[in-house]
């Protein structure tokens, strides 16, 4: 055993266990997902005091015809779909895994706030939305999006809108280009 003067302290002491993007911290009990790295950014579960932030980055890019509203009432309904990406204790990006049918999921909702657009937070966020999907034993993953390329880089692939159940087009009813979509349909199939 060390003499006393030899221990070594720590100022803060170190996780119980590694966290990763799609891991868990600590072991046993609860859902949240993490991820850290050196400038106090993480991805986790969002949570009832992220909504006003979510909404906020939701009308950023719905008022330019990106994605879709979401009114606070839905936002409180859906709050469980949400990953919020927060770097020094702010909500810089959001994304939605929403389950649809027992085998079928979709990705809505992505948004990062402009300056910190490019810097691999979406691929993050749909990441773990991928993983979360993998412990729920969803099979296939769809995001609707003028934006095919980037989750062409994720492994999605394009697919024609009729083979996704009508049941998902409830949404589209709100969208002010509906029946006329131009979004594009991609699907993820998971192992």
């Amino acid at each position: 055993m060390p003499k006393k003067r030899d221990r070594v302290r720590f100022k803060n002491p170190p996780p119980l266990s590694s966290p990763t993007c799609g891991g868990r911290r600590g072991g046993g009990g609860g859902h949240e997902t993490r991820s850290r790295t050196r400038s106090n950014k993480m991805i986790r579960k969002a949570k009832l005091k992220d909504v006003k932030e979510i909404q906020r980055l939701i009308k950023l890019y719905s008022n330019r015809g990106s994605i879709l509203p979401r009114s606070l009432s839905e936002l409180y309904d859906h709050l469980r779909d949400f990953f919020v990406f927060v770097r020094d204790r702010k909500v810089v990006g959001i994304c939605a895994l929403h389950i649809c049918w027992d085998d079928l999921a979709e990705i809505r909702s992505l948004a990062v706030q402009e300056e910190d657009r490019n810097r691999g937070l979406g691929a993050k966020l749909v990441r773990a939305c991928l993983e979360e999907s993998r412990q729920l034993g969803v099979k296939r993953i769809f995001a609707l999006t003028y934006q095919p390329e980037f989750f062409e880089k994720l492994g999605f692939k394009k697919v024609d809108k009729t083979v996704l159940p009508h049941k998902i087009w409830t949404d589209c009813l709100k969208c002010v280009k509906f029946p006329d979509c131009d979004e594009v349909a991609l699907l993820k199939e998971l192992d």
